[in-house]
């Protein structure tokens, strides 16, 4: 088929070519022939949704893989016309799901238990509150009961609705369309609600915790965007249409799950302390306990459920940095689940505003153990991003790429440690990398020795030495080691002068000499210089 060749943005007509030629081809256009199309006409991505509806209204069947179809199936709805399903946001939730709850029919493991075990739960939960946490337990084991119900009818709404939408386009939700559409997921809540669920969470964050710079450069926004195509892998795509099938909570549902799991919690606590203890519960106080417990954990898992699509939307915007997509979404995981331990619904705010600060620290912890190839202490991978930061800063303010110094005096710490974190912020590259315009040579031919007559074991006691010396050095202080370091050139091998090294610190020529002498009295000290002596020509 010979493609249209639109030279403007003229958005009827080129649709009507793309119906006219999907028509001759049976109704069936290929993903790669609709966007050469759009990008041959220079479109706006406004006008390429108006497009895509419009093929989507007109019966025309987008392909993924660009294979022929044997079957007239629709496989992908032409972009938005399928968004309102994935995209129940709390308030079109709200709206569709206000029903009585009593028409509401129970439904899978969220259906409420009958009438009888209701009663005696609630005894179970009283006889069990006599200790401390009584009165809590007890209104929260209440609420499990009385409010699964309430909780199904909404739910059920929201699966209705998005039914009644896809029978409305005719189509399916394709995996491609949820991922394109997982932004949505977040809902924008007041800025003072936002800074109180980050605020109570990073409260109660480990003192391991650390900030992710998140400023990208041009290079890093590219290898994004290259890393956000290789999201339609089958296993990606598996994973989205899996998640999706969930449907999205309102904020009254997700208050309700967060008390079962209270009285969860609450249960399984009681019953630890009666299995250590010498009281013990009857049968029928075990028996119901038991069962708090294990609803306390179906109402978490929902909760996990129903927010995985919060993680995929996190964790795309960290692609393209040394981990792969997939992986980046297990570690985000591991955060939604700690954010469904400490979530405390009685503050007011939203969970998906609580979870999104444990989310992203969990994919940057990650991230720092596991994207180098050459691991790096978390918080040396602070300092680097510090550096990295200021360095930009610097660089927008003065025009040009500031030096080492410069660098050092914006962060208030030595050259020396400014030049052993830029040495941490490269990438390895390997020695068997092919270079050349013929691609055949690797890049290790071109790497010249240090020193080409020197022997195996002459270069190993020399790495050796330095490595003692390092050791030796890190048992004085900040400023001496720096003087050191400087005065013999044991970083760069360029020796500086009483004058220069001064000049660094801000003091004068004879203080520099008596810190000097007082540190080189110090490395001759025995328990220092046997540690060298072996290394003495």
């Amino acid at each position: 088929m010979t493609e249209p060749r639109q030279t403007g943005a003229d958005v009827r007509s080129l649709t009507d070519t793309l119906i006219a030629h999907a028509q001759s081809a049976g109704g069936q256009l290929t993903s790669a022939q609709l966007a050469r199309t759009v990008e041959s006409a220079e479109v706006t991505p406004a006008q390429a949704k108006k497009i895509l509806r419009a093929l989507s209204e007109a019966g025309v069947t987008v392909v993924v893989d660009g294979s022929a179809s044997t079957a007239p199936r629709r496989r992908v709805a032409a972009a938005r016309s399928t968004t309102p399903a994935s995209r129940a946001t709390t308030a079109k939730t709200t709206k569709k799901a206000a029903t009585p709850t009593s028409k509401a029919a129970p439904t899978g493991a969220e259906a409420p238990a009958p009438a009888p075990r209701k009663a005696t739960a609630r005894k179970a939960a009283g006889a069990a509150a006599d200790g401390a946490k009584a009165t809590p337990a007890k209104k929260a084991t209440r609420a499990t009961k009385a409010t699964v119900a309430a909780a199904t009818g909404p739910a059920k709404a929201t699966t209705k609705t998005a039914k009644a939408t896809k029978g409305e386009a005719a189509g399916e939700v394709n995996a491609e369309e949820l991922a394109a559409e997982i932004e949505d997921v977040v809902v924008d809540e007041p800025a003072e609600l936002t800074r109180a669920a980050e605020t109570d969470a990073a409260n109660s964050a480990t003192d391991t915790d650390f900030e992710w710079d998140d400023e990208e450069s041009e290079a890093l926004k590219q290898a994004r965007r290259d890393a956000e195509l290789t999201a339609s892998a089958d296993s990606v795509r598996a994973y989205l249409k899996q998640i999706g099938k969930v449907p999205l909570l309102n904020a009254e549902q997700e208050v309700e799950l967060a008390k079962r799991i209270e009285a969860g919690l609450y249960a399984t606590e009681q019953l630890r302390a009666a299995d250590e203890g010498d009281e013990k519960f009857n049968r029928d106080m075990q028996r119901d306990m038991m069962w708090i417990s294990r609803d306390g954990e179906r109402a978490k898992n929902h909760l996990l459920e129903a927010n995985l699509r919060l993680v995929v939307s996190l964790a795309k915007r960290y692609t393209g940095r040394g981990m792969a997509f997939l992986d980046l979404i297990q570690e985000g995981n591991l955060g939604l689940i700690r954010a469904v331990e400490k979530f405390d619904y009685t503050k007011g705010y939203k969970f998906s505003t609580y979870a999104t600060w444990w989310i992203r620290q969990a994919i940057t912890r990650a991230m720092a153990d596991q994207a180098r190839t050459i691991r790096i202490p978390v918080h040396m991978v602070e300092q680097v991003n510090r550096m990295v930061r200021t360095r930009r800063e610097l660089s927008v303010a003065l025009g040009r790429e500031p030096t080492v110094a410069e660098v050092a005096r914006a962060l208030d710490i030595p050259e020396i440690q400014v030049i052993e974190l830029i040495s941490y912020d490269r990438e390895p590259v390997s020695l068997d990398q092919t270079v050349g315009e013929d691609g055949e040579s690797p890049l290790g031919d071109f790497v010249a020795a240090v020193d080409p007559t020197a022997r195996t074991e002459d270069t190993a006691s020399c790495g050796e030495l330095r490595q003692e010396m390092r050791g030796v050095l890190a048992t004085l202080s900040q400023r001496e080691q720096a003087v050191i370091r400087l005065r013999f050139g044991l970083d760069d091998g360029r020796q500086r002068t009483l004058d220069e090294v001064g000049r660094e610190f801000g003091l004068s020529r004879e203080r520099i000499r008596q810190i000097e002498k007082g540190t080189l009295h110090k490395l001759r000290a025995p328990e220092r210089a046997q540690r060298l002596e072996a290394y003495a020509c």
